[in-house]
């Protein structure tokens, strides 16, 4: 079983997705270590208090029936005396009442007096001295607005307090980098395969029938531009080789056009016989073959002349042409057709010349024995009918394939059917094989119908 081919874009994508959020990673590491590195390095203490501790304080204040401040022994505060027991906080509200607790060091009572007057403040001993750190926070609390002084708590490793902060705004930020990479990459790389997706539709049009399309160079990687040279060298190739083959067939034909006339004048004027009757079956053959070359030579090479044509008329005319043909190899042949015109806009020779080739090749294949019918619908489309052995819907793409044969021994050259279909593409229509309703074969030429002016 064929492995599925990877895809190049995402492939590309991963790569660079997981590649990018390691590099970011790295990046914010390093930009963590290097602050904790200047911190150590900078003249800040090794230790601060915890500012948390301010915050219980202001928590566990109330007020009594007078309005005084009071202090509620809270499970955060109880926790919190426990863990310094040297605690101690000056509290003062905004009418003046205070609050104090704790041994309060002679350093800060002068603080204390105008608590009031101060909203913010890291404070920190000389030398590093512990107890003489502390901090001062302002909070809006259930008995109105609150400074707290508070010191001798629990005291927090600088390094680790930095840290800490530094996680709380890299990891959001390293997320969002990343949710900004897993939405930017795949769109970059996608806009820059873009080119890719338009040389891709231009090479699902080359087509053997329209020769001289390449591949645009523009809007693709510098990368790929080598790969689109290289092929378009090789379409100019294989056109000029198309182009060689084309000329010679036409050629050959053309050359072999007088010495098959000359052959069928001597073997006429030979004694007649069977052998004479089979040799000049052979000749026409030849005949048959050299016209049907050119004829796709001339569809090549002669511009279209598109006019008003009749189905109806052209089917009628080439019944009658063909019944004396029909008759002598054992066939009826019959015409069925609505009384209004079918009208398409088409090449009156080509069209004339396909459905020739389809009743031919029912003449041909379909048992010398039957009805041959040529059917004009209102739509458009022609069917020429047989009740022959048919055509084995395994094989109803391939015989439209030059010089394609179902059994060897057929006399055709395979080029009747191709031709057919040349003429039929050219006029935009379709030709297909279905079964005849009485058993045989039907092809149907499927065209489209001139619009009214």
């Amino acid at each position: 079983m064929r492995k599925r081919a990877r895809s190049l874009k995402w492939r590309l994508v991963w790569r660079l997705v997981w590649r990018l959020i390691i590099l970011q990673a790295l990046v914010l590491s390093a930009l963590v270590i290097g602050l904790v590195t200047v911190v150590l390095q900078a003249n800040i203490p090794g230790k601060i208090m915890d500012g948390g501790a301010a915050e219980i304080v202001a928590k566990a204040i109330s007020r009594d029936a007078a309005g005084d401040l009071v202090l509620d022994h809270s499970a955060d505060l109880t926790w919190l005396t426990t863990e310094a027991p040297d605690f101690w906080f000056m509290v003062v509200d905004d009418r003046g009442k205070t609050l104090a607790h704790g041994n309060i060091p002679p350093a800060f009572r002068r603080m204390a007096e105008d608590l009031e007057r101060f909203s913010y403040g890291e404070i920190r001993g000389a030398a590093g001295d512990e107890k003489l750190s502390g901090v001062i926070r302002s909070y809006q609390t259930k008995v109105g607005p609150l400074n707290v002084l508070a010191g001798a708590g629990r005291m927090l490793s600088t390094p680790f307090v930095i840290m800490v902060l530094s996680q709380i705004l890299i990891v959001p930020l390293f997320l969002l980098l990343a949710l900004v990479t897993l939405i930017a990459i795949p769109v970059i790389v996608s806009r820059a395969f873009a080119g890719m997706k338009e040389i891709a539709s231009e090479a699902e049009r080359i087509d053997i029938d329209r020769r001289g399309t390449r591949l645009s160079a523009e809007n693709v990687p510098a990368e790929v531009v080598p790969l689109v040279k290289a092929v378009n060298e090789a379409l100019n190739r294989l056109d000029e080789g198309y182009g060689r083959h084309k000329r010679f067939l036409a050629d050959a034909a053309h050359e072999l056009r007088t010495p098959i006339a000359i052959l069928q004048t001597r073997l006429e004027d030979l004694a007649s016989g069977p052998d004479q009757g089979r040799l000049l079956a052979d000749v026409a053959r030849l005949s048959i073959m050299a016209e049907q070359l050119l004829d796709l030579q001339r569809l090549d090479q002669q511009p279209r002349q598109m006019v008003p044509v009749d189905l109806n008329a052209m089917g009628l005319a080439v019944t009658a042409d063909l019944a004396p043909l029909a008759i002598a190899a054992g066939y009826q042949l019959s015409f069925e057709a609505g009384k209004e015109p079918v009208v398409v806009a088409g090449d009156q020779a080509s069209l004339q010349r396909a459905v020739i080739n389809l009743v031919q090749n029912a003449i041909e294949h379909a048992g010398g024995q039957g009805t041959i019918t040529v059917v004009v619908e209102r739509d458009g489309s022609i069917e020429v009918r047989d009740e022959g052995p048919g055509v084995p819907s395994e094989h109803r793409e391939q015989v439209f394939a030059p010089f394609y044969r179902l059994q060897s021994r057929d006399h055709g050259a395979g080029l009747g059917l191709h031709l057919v279909q040349e003429v039929v593409q050219r006029h935009e229509g379709h030709v297909s094989i279905v079964d005849a309703p009485r058993g045989g074969a039907c092809f149907r030429v499927s065209l489209p119908l001139l619009q009214a002016a």
